[in-house]
C-alpha cells in the first residue's frame, strides 16, 4: 500500500511511475484525493467541535458552581454531541473508503526497473550453462513421465478434475528429493530460518501481501471469503510478525519454507496448460525476507543469488530477466525472473520470481521495525521461489533424458533420490 501522504504531496510524481506500468490508475487517484480531502475536512470539523463542546462544558461547570442556570448550554452540548457522532461516522466511512482505495492501487516501480508495456521489454541480466546437447529424439516431461510412471494427470483429473498433477512411483520419489535438496540448502549454506506455516491463510494475510483483493478470483476461498488456501508460502511467512514492531538488530529476517501452493489460474485457459505447466495445485520452496529499507536491494541481489544457486547446483541452464514496469508484479517495486531451459517445450519456463516490495506490503500489516534513533519505520519485505515445483521437475527430466530411454540424476541430488537415475 503506497503512503497517503506521497501521494497527497507528490501526486504528479505518483502518476508518472504508475503511468510506466501501462496506465490505467489516474481515475482512482483523483477519487483517492477527493475522498482524502473529504476526510481531512470531517477530522478538522471534528477538532473543532471538540474544542468547542469542551469549552462549553467548563462554562457549565463555572455556571454550577454559582447557581445558575445551564439549560441553555447543556442543549447546545447535546446538539454538538449529536453533530459529532455524525462526523465520526463520516469519518470512518471516508477512512475505510480511503484503504479501499489505496487497497487497489500498485506499487511504485523502482527508479531502476526498465520503462515497457510488456515482457518483450524485458531486460536480460545474465545465463548461466549452455543448452544441453540431447542425442536423439527429444522427450517433453508428459512423455517421460508417461513412459517412465512418473506421473498420471488422468487419474489426478479422476481425482480433483482439470490442472491437477498426481505424481507416481520414481516422480513422487523425485519431487520429495528436490524439496528436500532445496530447504536444506538454504538453511545449511544460506543462512535461512525453516518454517512450516499453516497452508490456510485470514484474508487479512491475503491483503497484507496483495493478493486481494485484486487477485480474488485466482484464489481458493473458504468460510465466505474469511479464509483461504495459500496461493504461495510467501503469504503466511512474510505475515509471520504483522502488526508487530522488530529490533533493527534483529534484522534482517530470512526464511524458507516448502508448502503446497493453491491457485484458481481463472482466466489462463490456453496458457502453457498442457502437462504440469501451469496447474492449480503446485509444490514451492519460498523464501522470504525482512529488512530495513537501506538494506533490501542489496539483500534482493542475494535473494536472486540463492535462488539460482539451485539450478547450478543441477546443472541446468538458466538465465535472469529484469522485469520491465509492465511486466511487474502489483505488490513489486523491483523483480527478476529466473527462467530455466526446458528442451522439451524449446523454450525457458519460469521457475522464480524474486521481488523487493519495499514497505508496500508492511504497510498493509502493519510491520515495523525501531531504528537506531528509535523511530518506527516500516519494513521492507522481499520474496522469491527458492524454487518452484513442478516446472523444476518437468525442466530436470527433459535436460537429463538418455538415449538408453532413462533419466539421469544430477550428482548433488543423488544422496536425496538415493539412486543415480531412473528407469
Amino acid at each position: 500500500m503506497l503512503d497517503i501522504r506521497l501521494i497527497r504531496e507528490k501526486s504528479d510524481f505518483v502518476r508518472e511511475r504508475l503511468g510506466t506500468r501501462g496506465g490505467g490508475e489516474d481515475a482512482k487517484i483523483d477519487e483517492l484525493l477527493r475522498v482524502d480531502a473529504d476526510r481531512r475536512k470531517a477530522e478538522t470539523a471534528l477538532q473543532q467541535l471538540n474544542a468547542e463542546r469542551n469549552r462549553l462544558s467548563k462554562e457549565i461547570g463555572g455556571k454550577k458552581s454559582h447557581g445558575e442556570s445551564t439549560e441553555e448550554l447543556e442543549a447546545q452540548v447535546r446538539q454538538i454531541g449529536e453533530q459529532i457522532a455524525d462526523l465520526n461516522r463520516r469519518a470512518t466511512s471516508f477512512d475505510e473508503e480511503q484503504r479501499n482505495l489505496l487497497l487497489q492501487i500498485p506499487n511504485l516501480p523502482y527508479e531502476s526497473v526498465p520503462v515497457g508495456k510488456d515482457p518483450s521489454a524485458n531486460r536480460l541480466v545474465r545465463s548461466w550453462g549452455d543448452k544441453p546437447k540431447v542425442n536423439g529424439k527429444v522427450l517433453d516431461h508428459l512423455a517421460l513421465g508417461e513412459k517412465l510412471k512418473l506421473l498420471d494427470l488422468e487419474r489426478a483429473a479422476k481425482l480433483s478434475g482439470s490442472g491437477f498433477i498426481c505424481f507416481t512411483g520414481a516422480g513422487a520419489k523425485l519431487e520429495r528429493a528436490l524439496i528436500n535438496f532445496m530447504l536444506d540448502l538454504h538453511t545449511r549454506e544460506h543462512g535461512y530460518a525453516e518454517i512450516s506455516p499453516p497452508f490456510m491463510v485470514r484474508r487479512d494475510c491475503m491483503i497484507g501481501t496483495s493478493q486481494l483483493p485484486k487477485f480474488e478470483p485466482d484464489m481458493y476461498g473458504l468460510e465466505e471469503g474469511q479464509l483461504f488456501l495459500a496461493p504461495t508460502a510467501e503469504v503466511p511467512v512474510t505475515n509471520f510478525y504483522r502488526d508487530e514492531i522488530l529490533a533493527v538488530v534483529d534484522l534482517p529476517k530470512k526464511f524458507v519454507a516448502y508448502t503446497p501452493c493453491f491457485r484458481r489460474e481463472a482466466g489462463s485457459a490456453g496458457r502453457e496448460t498442457r502437462g504440469i505447466i501451469r496447474v492449480h495445485q503446485f509444490d514451492k520452496v519460498e523464501l522470504v525476507k525482512i529488512t530495513t529499507t537501506d538494506k533490501s536491494y542489496s539483500e534482493l541481489e542475494t535473494l536472486v543469488a540463492d535462488a539460482e544457486r539451485i539450478l547450478q547446483l543441477l546443472a541446468l541452464h538458466y538465465r535472469v530477466v529484469e522485469l520491465c514496469t509492465g511486466d511487474l508484479g502489483f505488490g513489486a517495486a523491483k523483480a527478476y525472473d529466473i527462467e530455466v531451459w526446458s528442451p522439451g517445450h524449446v523454450g525457458y519456463l519460469e521457475v522464480s520470481s524474486c521481488s523487493n516490495c519495499e514497505d508496500f506490503q508492511a504497510r498493509r500489516m502493519n510491520l515495523r521495525y525501531k531504528d537506531v534513533d528509535g523511530k518506527n519505520r516500516f519494513c521492507h519485505t522481499l520474496n522469491g521461489s527458492g524454487l518452484a515445483l513442478p516446472r523444476l521437475f518437468a525442466a530436470l527430466i527433459e535436460n537429463n533424458q538418455q538415449m538408453n530411454g532413462s533419466i539421469r540424476i544430477p550428482e548433488k541430488l543423488q544422496p536425496y533420490f538415493g539412486e543415480k537415475e531412473i528407469r
